[in-house]
């Protein structure tokens, strides 16, 4: 499989439950209210997902005693980051970049809820 066409019908349902929270709430809130809201319309949706799960770290191929832990873990394979800040900057696309690696994880979301006028989010494929 291609890397464009990894997980890509699933992002499809990843994006529309995000969509959908923020057409409900907007823009603004804080990020935790926003992952409960998705985390609910993913439950709807039987989008399967965990919150907050531990994944192994690693470096030039060994496992670390330190875990990361993304916000949401969908599709037992696409790390989720939200935000709820005015943009994204590079920080946070780095950021998602390096945790993507670390856990060799191949996709990834960066989700904004905090844009004003529409939802902001990058897909990244490693």
């Amino acid at each position: 499989m291609s890397g464009e066409n990894l997980f890509k019908e699933e992002g499809y349902k990843l994006m529309g439950a995000a969509f959908e929270v923020y057409n409900e709430l907007g823009c603004g809130l804080l990020e935790e209210i926003y992952q409960q809201a998705l985390e609910i319309e993913f439950k709807l949706r039987e989008v399967p997902f965990e919150s907050k799960k531990q994944l192994e770290v690693y470096y030039k191929s060994r496992k670390l005693d330190k875990i990361y832990i993304p916000d949401l873990y969908v599709f037992n394979g696409i790390i989720v980051e939200l935000k709820s800040v005015s943009e994204l900057i590079p920080e946070h696309e780095s950021q998602l970049f390096n945790y993507m690696k670390i856990t060799k994880t191949k996709v990834g979301y960066l989700i904004n809820f905090g844009h004003k006028d529409e939802l902001e989010w990058k897909r990244y494929i490693i």
